[in-house]
């Protein structure tokens, strides 16, 4: 058994355990099974997107993360890639992220964010798509979002600097619940890890 078997813990800028990586496993996917119909109705004999999810929920039962949930994640963005649709195209790649929230890295980068809630803002972006393009839609999802996100998984988001602001819909959607979840935070400054403080001090309010 490896090293990070046997401790059940990555370290980097701060430490992730693998409880913790599967409630962010979990979180990720539990949105894009949300969404991954729209995928199968428009791209019904591709079964990469589903193939990551089951991946994702055999790490998230307690299973060693191993390479099927990077090959998994892999293929089933190709298949986001090849999609006819925005819509396809997002559900495939929420699934994509289902399996490599497994391997989301201990750093103080806040790219690493996208890895937590870029299928949620898809989802949502979805849904406003599904509604002829309507933001409220989006917004409720987002809410939806906020409610499932658990004190672990706030804890663990708010290890990471805030997303930054994109120029398209789902980076704009995700950087909204980015700063709700923070909101919500209430994390004694004496938790933070003593690398990357002061970007993850920057990142949640208390």
């Amino acid at each position: 058994m490896d090293m990070e078997q046997s401790t059940h813990t990555v370290s980097g800028d701060f430490d992730l355990t693998m409880d913790e990586l599967r409630v962010v496993a979990r979180y990720v996917v539990r949105h894009a099974e949300d969404v991954l119909s729209v995928f199968e109705q428009d791209v019904p004999d591709d079964p990469r997107p589903r193939a990551a999810i089951e991946a994702a929920w055999a790490f998230i039962n307690g299973a060693n993360r191993t390479k099927l949930q990077r090959v998994t994640s892999l293929d089933a963005h190709r298949a986001a890639r090849s999609a006819p649709s925005e819509a396809a195209r997002l559900a495939a790649r929420s699934a994509g992220d289902a399996a490599s929230a497994a391997y989301l890295h201990p750093i103080a980068q806040a790219g690493q964010v996208g890895h937590i809630l870029r299928a949620c803002a898809s989802a949502a972006r979805i849904g406003e798509m599904e509604a002829g393009g309507d933001p409220a839609i989006g917004h409720a999802l987002l809410e939806r979002s906020r409610q499932r996100a658990t004190p672990v998984l706030i804890d663990v988001l708010c290890r990471y600097p805030l997303a930054t602001g994109g120029s398209n819909r789902v980076a704009r959607l995700m950087s909204t619940l980015d700063h709700s979840l923070r909101r919500a935070a209430d994390r004694p400054p004496e938790h933070t890890a003593a690398s990357g403080t002061d970007a993850r001090r920057r990142g949640c309010t208390s």
